[in-house]
């Protein structure tokens, strides 16, 4: 299997893995998600940009639709966060923190 073929089934495994509820449901609570970054994340580079203490500002970040949940298309929203900080990382730019709507609504002011 292709690398990239890897990579999108690993995150759809992933999510799958920790949203399954016996068929039920295919979202993450919060308390899933935060299973998720703790286990499935062992890069010290990326392990370093998660503060699973800030889970309550994730969740309100990518819970889009304000359910309680993260759907797949909100956590590939994660991921891809997740993908860019490395990069940054890897040119040696950082990763900034995602600023929420509120937060930029206040910058314009």
């Amino acid at each position: 299997m292709a690398r990239l073929d890897q990579v999108i089934t690993n995150i759809v495994e992933v999510f799958m893995e920790y949203a399954d509820d016996e068929g039920r449901k295919r979202q993450l609570s919060k308390e899933e998600l935060k299973l998720v970054l703790e286990k499935e994340i062992q890069s010290p580079e990326l392990k370093e940009k998660l503060n699973c203490a800030d889970i309550e500002e994730a969740m309100a970040m990518l819970d889009k639709n304000h359910d309680g949940e993260v759907n797949f298309r909100e956590f590939c929203r994660c991921v891809c966060v997740l993908a860019k900080c490395y990069f940054d990382k890897q040119k040696g730019k950082g990763c900034k923190k995602a600023k929420s709507k509120e937060q930029e609504g206040e910058e314009e002011h």
